[in-house]
């Protein structure tokens, strides 16, 4: 049985998703949908790529993973088809696809189009079309244009220096604990073995990263990295987010920063780091 993935930026409250499984099931019988998260914030790509990027691994060659996320970023967007390490990924070209993947992938198609001006379900017929083409055992190079790469959104990456690092939030779980776009392998590379602040406000820092949440008392605050390799501030059986003030990077692609600090009106949405000499 194959699996097909959804995600969306829709939330749960009116029936957008349940208009596009009632589309999907009589068209894939012997599939099972699976549902990664439809709470993902409106138009927030930082938090789509950190879910999927931690949920696709889990599942088996042939799945299918359909994302409903930031869909109409420009006027005519262009939609895609990836194939990566025995999985297929359908979404936007909007700059979701390299987060998540991390890599270039083995193949990309820009999807052939019905008509220019196309609605939600259009997109989700577009995808469903491509998704038996695939089941059939037909090629892919018959429902779409290869291209030769996706598009990337550089602000949408840590900055990296040697004196300090400036990462961004990416996602709030539901304890409130808070995750930045920022790995293990990136934090030692640039660390160097010196100390190091992690400031997220004017008057909080830390100073040590810990293993675990009980490496501190209950109410105190501590960095570690988490399951999926990210760094992660909490603070122990307490609200991270809400006590310290902190919440999702909401850029968008076409913003742009000034060189050298983060600007004031994003200073909560972003972490610096800061090694000493």
């Amino acid at each position: 049985m194959n699996i097909i993935t959804l995600t969306s930026d829709l939330g749960m409250q009116d029936y957008l998703l349940a208009g596009i499984k009632g589309h999907l099931l009589p068209l894939f019988p012997d599939c099972q949908l699976v549902d990664i998260t439809h709470q993902i914030e409106p138009l927030n790509l930082l938090q789509t790529a950190y879910v999927v990027k931690n949920a696709w691994k889990h599942f088996p060659q042939q799945t299918f993973h359909l994302l409903f996320v930031d869909l109409f970023y420009q006027k005519f967007p262009r939609y895609i088809m990836v194939f990566h390490e025995g999985q297929y990924f359908c979404g936007a070209d909007n700059g979701l696809l390299p987060m998540i993947l991390d890599q270039q992938p083995q193949q990309i198609l820009a999807l052939h189009r019905d008509h220019h001006h196309m609605q939600l379900f259009d997109i989700v017929r577009l995808f469903a079309k491509a998704v038996r083409h695939i089941l059939n055992g037909q090629s892919l190079d018959e429902i779409g244009e290869s291209l030769p790469a996706l598009t990337v959104l550089d602000n949408y990456q840590p900055r990296l220096s040697d004196e300090w690092i400036e990462a961004q939030i990416i996602f709030i779980d539901h304890y409130e604990n808070v995750i930045v776009n920022l790995t293990r392998e990136q934090f030692e590379n640039y660390r160097k073995g010196r100390k190091f602040k992690i400031c997220f406000r004017h008057d909080e820092y830390i100073t040590e990263i810990h293993e675990h949440y009980a490496d501190v008392r209950p109410g105190e605050k501590l960095a570690f990295f988490n399951a999926g390799g990210y760094l992660e501030i909490a603070i122990n059986r307490g609200n991270a987010a809400g006590l310290l003030g902190l919440e999702s990077f909401r850029v968008r692609p076409d913003s742009h920063r000034p060189p050298g600090g983060i600007q004031k009106n994003l200073f909560y949405q972003s972490i610096k780091i800061i090694f000493e000499p």
